[in-house]
């Protein structure tokens, strides 16, 4: 655009790339804290992690992800902009596998829906073109895990530190899968076989959003969500 001489467009891309950055930013810190929070309430975490502020802000569980922000200092040089190279490479690769999994996680509890004859219907929020995105996810993320280092396979590509970049995360999962399995000898639960009464708390759970009275936006906060709906 520069070369071009296109004036002001190059600045607008650099604004909407920052307002991507931060968006996403925002999102995966409030997904780290909120998988931190309920790991450590299922007693997977320090116990730390589950306290909340009044408002329901689970505070040192937020404050320990921000740390990993820190990371990004690693680009102001660079020898140590290497080392964030390596780590963006592993953890592209991990959240190929989260979001890969989450779908597959989604198609067992589809198939629970369809086995014990709940709606979809009846859920507050439902996916469209369900179950056929899952498996356009699954197999977009497999895809994408497997082409990953297809450079290291061409002639003269071969690297070794770079395949283990690329797919050392894909071991690490199962190797950590099978770990947790056996030392703690959880079962697997199959399609269509979960809980879906969540152990007796749906009822709990359905009683509260019957009474659950939403607290009043101010002017602002009617605009930001009529816009954002």
């Amino acid at each position: 655009m520069q070369r071009l001489k296109i004036s002001g467009v190059p600045s607008l891309v650099n604004a909407m790339i920052m307002t991507s950055i931060f968006s996403a930013g925002n999102a995966i810190l409030y997904t780290a804290a909120r998988t931190l929070h309920g790991m450590s309430l299922e007693g997977h975490a320090p116990r730390i992690f589950s306290r909340c502020t009044k408002q329901g802000i689970p505070i040192w569980a937020l404050g320990f992800s921000m740390l990993f922000c820190l990371l990004a200092f690693l680009q102001v040089k660079s020898s140590s902009a290497v080392v964030m190279t390596y780590l963006v490479d592993l953890i592209t690769c991990c959240q190929l596998l989260n979001y890969g999994f989450t779908a597959f996680t989604y198609r067992h509890f589809y198939s629970s829906l369809q086995k014990q004859g709940i709606s979809r219907d009846c859920l507050p929020y439902k996916g469209r073109y369900q179950p056929y995105t899952s498996y356009l996810a699954m197999g977009g993320t497999l895809f994408m895990l497997l082409a990953g280092g297809y450079d290291l396979f061409l002639k003269g590509g071969w690297d070794l530190k770079w395949f283990f970049l690329t797919y050392a995360m894909i071991g690490f999962f199962i190797v950590a899968f099978v770990f947790w399995k056996v030392m703690f000898k959880s079962t697997y639960v199959r399609p269509g076989t979960a809980d879906l009464s969540l152990g007796g708390l749906r009822e709990e759970i359905d009683a509260y959003e019957a009474t659950f009275v939403p607290k009043e936006r101010g002017r602002v906060g009617r605009v930001l969500n009529k816009v954002f709906e």
